[in-house]
């Protein structure tokens, strides 16, 4: 938690000043009972008007002072809390961006939402609350004790008596407030995964006719909230009575024993009002003390998420025994006994995997759902680690090349199109920053959607819905390609990203990413597709059933021929068997 706040240490002069403005006031506020009494003692009881205008004057002096004392330390107060808010954001954000899949497992999406926005806010809300009144509070509590003793220690050791229990008491409010608020967090979480899952997936809602469904676990998730923060609350609330009820009882418990002492003259009236008047300003401390714990606690659960992410220790970084000079230069990929299991899961995803593809091939990965071919895609670029095993590219171990110029000469299609919220070509230029307008429409036409964009409203300047939530399909895979396609990479891997394409674009597709000569990686379920790349590579349940070309698989493996035979049926098959040929010819 200490680490979240140490960011702090930039705006030293800022929160100076503002401490200093703060103790300004304070020092004010502590000072006016002491003049009260004067004014009561030296001027009204003895009916000598110049001692009270002197003093009245004094205090409406100090009074102006630490009015524009207040007014400038919300100022300084406000430049560190939401300077501060940036810089938290701005880290916790960075420290994402650096986050492997791994760690992503960690943290769920709604909940990095969270805490990049809601936790981000409390911790705000409180930097300013302790440079405004958090600090002023217990410093107004201990000066109002000191000065009630300098006046009369007799009367002040009331005082004294009862703020111990006061101070145990509202220690033992903030740890139980902390652990309550942190579950509150928790349970916002949650609204916030209910409330993303329901916005993204709001048309197969509507289709499945689930309002009423997805309503109800809505309402839950929010109920959830609701009870828990008014468990919260509660406590909080229940605190405030109990700290005036004891302060009350002080104060009348000082009132009876003051006016007794006035009586036998061994104390004056004035400094029985001072003495009272500190104790009404602890009891109103006392309030703002409990509205301050309620602030703290759920700051400290929210330092606490937020120091969740900036301690995560990212799992996948830059490799020492990586060469800083080496870039990606034909694209030969090998796999060699890699065997690779998640690490959340013992269970293998890829067991003794190894195969070879020339720079310039195009390999079509089959298999059934949960086969591996995901998995094995995600090891080429570290997106993952492989557990055993070696992945080369040109010969070399991945881990020795550099994480940027090794991404940098990949091209990533996958199997979900994403796009972002911006025109046609800012979502394929996303691909290579600084790509020209040639660059992008280049792409564009060998992706086969050149001729769609042209037809939009605004050609390459239409604005993309929020997922592409405005397109086809078809169209978020072709632009989801050419985005791909334009840094011209060395290596493209394309991740069932066809599979809403018709035969016949699919067709001029794949003729046009010969012209790219680069390494193609194709996980498709179509033999059609596979029957166009160099080589095919069959998985299932992780390992290698066949790896070869189309006749070869169909003469060695049992299982291709079953799959061929499943799509294209006996006739279907008779004709494929000879594909090559025939196509060649």
């Amino acid at each position: 938690m200490w680490k979240v706040f140490s960011y702090l240490k930039a705006y030293r002069f800022a929160i100076t000043v503002a401490l200093f403005l703060t103790l300004f006031e304070l020092a004010v506020e502590l000072l006016q009972p002491l003049i009260m009494a004067k004014i009561i003692d030296d001027g009204i009881l003895k009916g000598d008007l110049d001692v009270i205008k002197y003093w009245g004057a004094i205090m409406f002096g100090l009074a102006l002072a630490a009015f524009a004392a207040g007014v400038a330390n919300s100022f300084f107060s406000a430049h560190v809390s939401q300077n501060y808010g940036f810089d938290i954001r701005r880290r916790v954000f960075k420290k994402v961006q650096s986050f492997s899949f791994v760690n992503f497992n960690q943290f769920p999406a709604s909940s990095l939402i969270t805490r990049m926005t809601h936790d981000v806010t409390q911790l705000q809300n409180t930097v300013f609350m302790s440079l405004r009144i958090m600090l002023r509070a217990p410093l107004l509590l201990a000066g109002g004790v000191i000065m009630s003793l300098i006046v009369d220690w007799k009367l002040a050791i009331v005082l004294v008596i009862i703020l111990p229990f006061l101070i145990f008491f509202l220690r033992w409010v903030l740890q139980k407030a902390s652990t309550m608020f942190r579950e509150v967090q928790e349970k916002l979480d949650g609204v916030n995964r209910v409330m993303r899952e329901n916005l993204m997936g709001m048309r197969l809602i509507k289709a499945f006719l689930r309002r009423d469904h997805e309503t109800a676990r809505f309402s839950k998730a929010s109920d959830e909230l609701k009870v828990q923060t008014v468990s919260s609350l509660r406590l909080i609330e229940v605190s405030i009575p109990v700290l005036m009820f004891v302060m009350n009882i002080g104060i009348l418990i000082i009132l009876w024993y003051g006016s007794r002492q006035v009586n036998v003259g061994t104390i004056e009236v004035g400094e029985v009002v001072a003495i009272v008047n500190y104790s009404f300003r602890i009891s109103s401390v006392l309030t703002i003390i409990s509205f301050i714990i309620m602030a703290f606690s759920r700051a400290k659960a929210s330092a606490q998420r937020i120091g969740e992410v900036l301690d995560t220790e990212v799992d996948l970084v830059e490799s020492a025994e990586a060469d800083q000079t080496l870039s990606v230069q034909k694209g030969e990929v090998a796999f060699k006994n890699v065997s690779f299991h998640y690490p959340d899961s013992e269970s293998p995803v890829l067991q003794d995997v190894s195969f070879s593809v020339a720079a310039g091939e195009t390999l079509a990965l089959l298999g059934s759902t949960g086969s591996g071919k995901t998995s094995l895609f995600q090891l080429i670029p570290r997106l993952y680690e492989a557990t055993e095993g070696e992945v080369l590219i040109d010969g070399k171990d991945v881990k020795s090349y550099p994480l940027e110029k090794l991404r940098k000469a990949i091209g990533v299609v996958p199997q979900e199109a994403v796009l972002f919220t911006g025109s046609v070509a800012e979502n394929i230029g996303w691909g290579k920053e600084g790509a020209t307008q040639s660059e992008i429409v280049q792409a564009a036409t060998d992706a086969q959607i050149h001729e769609t964009v042209e037809k939009l409203p605004n050609k390459y300047e239409t604005r993309v819905g929020q997922r592409g939530v405005n397109l086809s399909g078809g169209q978020k895979q072709r632009l989801s390609i050419a985005r791909a396609l334009v840094r011209k990479p060395k290596l493209l891997m394309l991740d069932d990203s066809t599979s809403a394409l018709d035969l016949k674009t699919e067709a001029k597709l794949l003729k046009a990413l010969r012209s790219y000569s680069c390494t193609t990686f194709i996980i498709t379920q179509k033999i059609s597709t596979a029957m166009e790349a160099d080589r095919i590579l069959l998985l299932d349940d992780g390992r290698v059933q066949a790896w070869g070309t189309h006749e070869e698989l169909l003469e060695t493996s049992p299982l291709y021929v079953k799959i061929v035979q499943s799509q294209f049926g006996e006739e279907g098959y008779q004709h494929v068997k000879g594909f090559k040929q025939t196509s060649s010819t």
